[in-house]
């Protein structure tokens, strides 16, 4: 079974870090952790992987998935992560309105806050934030909204 490691050095000793490891992810191998039922769908998820390489080239994070499901109320007890915010329903023909773009806008942050890791990435290759949030930061800052969509944490 595979486990990741966030912002630790590992068990190798040739990993070393000058910024205590801030931002590294390693993944390790632990034949013994897990159920049966664990391990036979890190298998199923490994053959999919395989027999789709040449079709898809990114590995889909299903192996984070799979962890982030398992230790999903330790990420989310480590943020108080609570979706309060109710999901925005619009029709064919209506029109958005700027409370439901903003409640939208802050529904989705909350849910991306809560998949950023204690030293500050965002684990695997979740590469849709890393492509949309640096735009998302500058158009809030642009627009001067930044403030008011996004909370002060510090």
């Amino acid at each position: 079974m595979w486990r990741l490691k966030i912002a630790e050095g590992g068990n190798s000793p040739y990993i070393y870090s000058t910024n205590d490891y801030a931002g590294r992810q390693i993944w390790e191998f632990d034949p013994d952790a897990g159920t049966l039922e664990e391990r036979a769908e890190v298998e199923e998820a490994r053959r999919h992987f395989y027999n789709n390489r040449f079709k898809v080239k990114p590995s889909g994070d299903l192996l984070w998935r799979m962890q982030f499901f398992v230790l999903q109320l330790q990420f989310l007890r480590e943020k108080n992560f609570k979706q309060t915010i109710p999901p925005v329903k619009v029709a064919e023909e209506e029109e958005i309105t700027h409370e439901k773009a903003s409640a939208t806008l802050r529904r989705s942050v909350n849910f991306f806050s809560a998949l950023q890791a204690s030293d500050g990435h965002w684990p695997a290759e979740n590469s849709g934030v890393l492509f949309f949030h640096p735009p998302l930061v500058s158009v809030l800052e642009i627009l001067s909204t930044y403030s008011m969509c996004v909370p002060k944490c510090c």
